[in-house]
């Protein structure tokens, strides 16, 4: 393909040359994200919940706290603790495989665990890791939006003979989603960008594809000034939808 110059500098051609790993790796981005922003957004609320479960009498006050509280408080100080890359290459290399395994599989083994492992393993690998790290720091968004919640709404609750998971779900979280909103949106966002660590087990999305492209012409502006463009759009068009929910939902909260 002939050389096109953009400003003298830039390679146009390489990006046009590549523009289908550009795209496929645009897809997996957002794939992904969606995948792990529903499923941590899910375990941070599980979490969130577990981490302030009460109970009135014993022994379901014990359980309460050695079954619920210190569980999800260990979980979410150990993925909040460790850096994510490390827990992305955990998952991948000795997680993944007690569970996905030709010979021993816990889950899945023989040829079908070799054409999992083969052809999705890395994905699997992303999505878990991704979503266990999302859900730990969504659950403390859950956990100080429950907390902001008036204590008077919580014993009205009970004087009304609600259980602590129906006053959550018909009481609590209807007004705290409001206020989630906005953190909600920067764990969005965020899990946007660590996606891209995710190239580094070899699942081909916009890292993957400009690692992929710097390798074959030795060139490097063009590749990752592309994909920073392509992360930069996306994390523009989150932002916009988190403040379009914001505008929308967020007019009845009088606090």
């Amino acid at each position: 393909m002939e050389q096109v110059l953009w400003f003298g500098w830039f390679r146009a051609d390489i990006v046009a040359e590549y523009a289908q790993l550009f795209w496929h790796g645009l897809q997996m981005t957002i794939l992904v994200t969606v995948i792990c922003i529903v499923q941590g957004t899910g375990l941070g609320l599980l979490l969130g919940m577990a981490r302030l479960a009460e109970a009135r009498h014993a022994p379901a006050k014990q359980l309460c706290k050695f079954l619920l509280r210190w569980p999800a408080t260990v979980y979410v100080s150990f993925f909040r603790g460790t850096p994510l890359f490390v827990q992305l290459l955990l998952m991948h290399f000795a997680v993944m495989p007690l569970f996905v395994n030709p010979a021993d599989g816990l889950i899945v083994s023989g040829e079908a665990a070799r054409h999992l492992k083969q052809n999705y393993g890395a994905f699997l690998s992303g999505i878990a890791a991704l979503t266990l790290n999302a859900g730990a720091y969504i659950s403390e968004v859950f956990r100080a939006g429950i907390q902001s919640i008036d204590r008077g709404q919580f014993e009205a609750s009970r004087s009304l003979g609600l259980s602590f998971g129906r006053t959550m779900f018909h009481v609590v979280l209807p007004q705290v989603f409001r206020r989630m909103l906005p953190p909600l949106g920067n764990n969005a966002i965020s899990l946007l960008k660590d996606s891209s660590l995710i190239s580094a087990i070899g699942l081909a999305e916009l890292a993957y594809a400009a690692r992929t492209v710097a390798g074959a012409y030795s060139r490097y502006w063009e590749p990752y000034l592309t994909i920073s463009l392509m992360y930069w759009i996306l994390t523009l068009g989150l932002a916009y939808a988190v403040k379009r929910l914001e505008a929308r939902y967020g007019r009845g909260d009088s606090r």
